[in-house]
C-alpha cells in the first residue's frame, strides 16, 4: 500500500511537461480573462460624472511588450469608445511600422478612461486603475505621452517603481522589469509641423529599443 506522498508521485508519471508556447497560451488566456473582467469593471464603475457616455477602453494586444500611455481621450475616441482611435492611432500605426516595430506587440490606454468635460473631475480611484492594468499587461516598456500623463504615472503606486523624469527620447527604469520613455503628448505634436517632428525625434528611440529587446 503506497504512502500518501508516493501515490501522488506516481500519478505523475507517465505526463508530457508543457511546452513553452503551451505556457505562453495559457498566460495569454489569463490575461484576456483579466482584461475582459478589468472593462467590466471600468463600464460598472460609479466614480466618475461621465453621464451616458461610456468609458473609453484600451486597446491592443493583452500582453504587449510597449505599452502607450496617453492623459486623456479625444472626441474620436469618446465615441468609438477605444483609446488611440482616430488621428493618434492613425499617425502612431504609421510611426510604428516606421520604426519595424509589430503593432501586435502594442497596447494603448489612457490614465483618464472616463470621458468626462474636464479630466481634472475624474476621480482618483478611477484613475488609480492604470495600476491593475499595467500588472495585467505586464509591458516592457511603457510609452509615456505628455507631462499630464507622466504626472499620472508619478504619482501612482506602482510597486517598485522609480519617478521618471521628463527627458524626451531617454530611456529610464520604471521599475525592475518595466521601462518608461517620455515622449511629447500626440494628440498635441499632430497640430504643427514643429510638434510632429518633436515627436518622432523622441519617439524613434523606441525602434532601437524594441530591436534590441530579447527574443523569447
Amino acid at each position: 500500500m503506497h504512502r500518501q506522498g508516493e501515490a501522488r508521485a506516481a500519478s505523475n508519471i507517465g505526463q508530457v511537461p508543457a511546452t513553452d508556447d503551451e505556457i505562453r497560451e495559457k498566460y495569454l488566456e489569463r490575461a484576456i480573462r483579466e482584461l475582459n473582467a478589468f472593462t467590466r469593471e471600468l463600464q460598472a464603475c460609479p466614480y466618475c460624472p461621465r453621464g451616458n457616455l461610456m468609458p473609453v477602453a484600451g486597446s491592443g494586444h493583452p500582453q504587449a511588450d510597449v505599452l502607450l500611455l496617453k492623459h486623456s481621450a479625444r472626441p474620436a475616441e469618446i465615441e468609438e469608445g477605444v483609446a488611440f482611435y482616430g488621428r493618434a492611432g492613425t499617425a502612431l500605426m504609421k510611426s510604428l511600422r516606421r520604426l519595424g516595430i509589430d503593432p501586435l506587440a502594442v497596447y494603448g490606454t489612457l490614465c483618464v478612461k472616463c470621458p468626462v468635460a474636464d479630466p481634472s473631475l475624474a476621480d482618483p480611484a478611477c484613475i488609480g486603475r492604470l495600476v491593475q492594468e499595467l500588472a495585467i499587461v505586464q509591458p516592457a516598456i511603457v510609452v509615456v505621452m505628455g507631462e499630464d500623463a507622466l504626472h499620472v504615472l508619478n504619482d501612482l503606486e506602482v510597486p517598485l517603481a522609480r519617478t521618471i523624469e521628463p527627458r524626451r527620447g531617454e530611456v529610464q527604469p520604471l521599475t525592475p522589469s518595466i521601462d518608461a520613455l517620455f515622449v511629447p503628448d500626440i494628440d498635441e505634436a499632430l497640430d504643427d509641423e514643429a510638434g510632429k517632428r518633436d515627436f518622432w525625434s523622441a519617439f524613434r528611440v523606441l525602434g532601437q529599443w524594441y530591436a534590441d529587446l530579447p527574443p523569447y
